[in-house]
Formats: structure tokens, C-alpha cells, sequence
């Protein structure tokens, strides 16, 4: 036979299930705040390569080499390898 809930059972759920829906809702705005980071390294990274395009008289090809060099700029990074390097390592 099914046990039959009583008025505290019934609240202490509904405590229990309003926690659980507000440590979702907390763990998502930390979330949106992290993309944001995210967003806003990117958005740098993509500005410094396209000024990095600029300077070589924003000819093709070098998209690539433009990022990464970007990104380690951006990020910090001692040593940037270029795709012309990658490729002749590789090879």
C-alpha cells in the first residue's frame, strides 16, 4: 500500500525540487558569463588577425598563420608556428 503523504513530505519537496531549479538557474548565468569571456577572446583574436592581414597589404592566403600568431599574441604563447612551418615538418 502506497504511503500517504503528509503536509511537511509535500513541503519538503517542494523546497527540495525550488533548490535543485535554483542551482540550475545559478550554474547557467556562470555559464553565460564564461561564454561571454569566450566571446569577448575571440572577438579580440579576430580583430588582431585582420589587422595582422592589413599589415602584409591584405593579401590572401595567410589566413591561418594570421590567427594563430593572433592568438598567441593574445594568449600569450613564446612560440608561433606558421602553416608553411607545420607543412614542412610534416613533410
Amino acid at each position: 500500500m502506497a504511503k500517504k503523504r503528509t503536509k511537511t513530505d509535500k513541503l519538503q519537496r517542494n523546497v527540495e525540487r525550488l533548490a535543485t531549479r535554483d542551482e540550475a538557474r545559478r550554474e547557467s548565468q556562470i555559464n553565460d558569463k564564461r561564454s561571454e569571456g569566450v566571446k569577448t577572446l575571440q572577438e579580440r583574436i579576430r580583430l588582431r588577425a585582420y589587422e595582422l592581414f592589413e599589415a602584409r597589404g591584405r593579401e590572401h592566403g595567410h589566413d591561418l598563420d594570421d590567427w594563430l600568431r593572433a592568438e598567441a599574441e593574445i594568449l600569450g604563447s613564446k612560440k608561433t608556428v606558421t602553416t608553411t612551418q607545420r607543412k614542412a615538418a610534416a613533410a
